[in-house]
């Protein structure tokens, strides 16, 4: 009986060696979600002047408490001219603060006469200003390599006016599905046929986790096309990844073909669900080798491998940390359960309270079952050989892309 092997074998074997995709460059607009490859160094202050952070009147702390003339009117985009001793400048938010000028009261708690206002007199120096580089520095590492080009980041970048940044490409991944029974949708089932869930599935998660389906494909159950699907999907792909095949049975040919064609680094773990799961390489007669994984066909079992497996070995080949591991929370059960020998990945949905983070786990946990992944929002880790009672405390990946 082959040896079952634990995950963190499993990751450690799977991300030995990892060298990242190469770099390009892309227009800002094309960046979003992205990975950077390399730093950014901010090239302006931001903000780029002294300015307000409200409608208001600009003067020196010291002349508070008084009446004092409005010597000029500063709209953001208006260039300042030095404040006049004794007066205060109109000043809207983002205008220049004026030099002279050392904090700014906003305008409800002012009286306007004629041509002047009645400051109050509680104004401290620096109120209501924000300083010239409060949020970046020029020089400053704007944003490190690795790090992911989200909303924020890009707003960050656009302030520096940056038009294209350099990012790694986003991985090439074939896809393949094995099994005569498995069809796409829009053909009518025949007996004993079953429509083809995990293909768009995995194809939406992998674009999550910043890869790119190159290719598609059905493999029939036969030994020699399977080998020879195989070795054509790795000479256009960084990754080979294939759903179901890698079992046991007679008509399970992608193991048995991965040691033919290439190297079986690792098969079978003791996890659930996802046990049939075949780790590899496969060579490219061009030179190099593409990574093989192998999940199992049911579709929870694929999915539950797409996010402890695909996921870190995206960050890897994309150099990205924050792809590495899934955020862990340790979160009150509300749900009792028994494991045997294998470590159970639970779907379960957090909520947060005042009491801090709560798991509710589906009802029907087999691997079949797809539903329960549609409101998962993480996987409760259960270890072997453990009891666990509403109540208790357990760990989740919290399911973030």
């Amino acid at each position: 009986m082959a040896e079952l092997h634990v995950i963190d074998d499993a990751l450690a074997a799977l991300l030995a060696d990892i060298t990242p995709v190469t770099a390009e460059r892309v227009a800002l607009p094309d960046a979003a979600g992205r990975v950077l490859a390399e730093d950014v160094t901010a090239q302006l202050d931001v903000p780029p002047y002294t300015n307000s952070a409200m409608d208001g009147y600009a003067l020196r702390a010291a002349d508070a408490g008084q009446r004092l003339p409005v010597s000029q009117r500063i709209a953001a985009g208006t260039p300042a001219m030095p404040l006049a001793p004794g007066s205060c400048a109109r000043i809207f938010t983002g205008g220049e603060i004026p030099p002279g000028a050392d904090c700014v009261v906003m305008q409800e708690r002012v009286e306007v006469e004629g041509d002047a206002a009645i400051i109050p007199a509680d104004i401290p120096a620096g109120d209501n200003v924000r300083l010239k580089g409060r949020d970046v520095r020029q020089g400053d590492v704007l944003l490190s390599a690795g790090e992911r080009l989200e909303a924020a980041a890009l707003g960050h970048l656009a302030g520096q006016g940056v038009t294209e940044v350099a990012v790694r490409r986003r991985p090439r991944v074939a896809l393949l599905s094995t099994g005569d029974e498995v069809i796409d949708p829009g053909t009518p089932l025949k007996p004993g046929q079953l429509y083809n869930s995990n293909r768009p599935m995995l194809t939406r998660l992998l674009a999550t986790f910043g890869a790119e389906v190159v290719s598609q494909i059905s493999v029939p159950d036969d030994a020699e096309r399977t080998r020879e699907l195989l070795a054509q999907a790795a000479e256009d792909a960084d990754v080979v990844v294939s759903t179901g095949g890698v079992s046991v049975g007679e008509e399970d040919h992608v193991k048995a073909s991965l040691e033919a064609l290439g190297e079986l680094t690792m098969w079978k773990l003791a996890i659930r669900p996802g046990k049939p799961l075949a780790l590899g390489h496969l060579p490219r007669r061009q030179g190099g080798q593409a990574h093989f994984v192998g999940l199992p066909g049911n579709p929870v079992s694929g999915f539950v491998g797409a996010w402890l497996f695909l996921r870190p070995l995206m960050g890897a080949l994309l150099n990205c940390p924050d792809l590495a591991a899934l955020p862990c929370v340790t979160a009150r059960a509300e749900f009792s359960t028994s494991t045997g020998p294998r470590q159970h990945y639970m779907r379960v949905t957090l909520t947060f309270d005042a009491e801090g983070a709560h798991a509710r786990a589906f009802d029907d946990q087999n691997s079949s079952v797809l539903s329960s992944c549609i409101q998962a929002n993480a996987l409760a880790v259960i270890p072997p050989h453990r009891d666990i009672a509403q109540g208790d405390s357990i760990s989740c990946l919290w399911l973030m892309g």
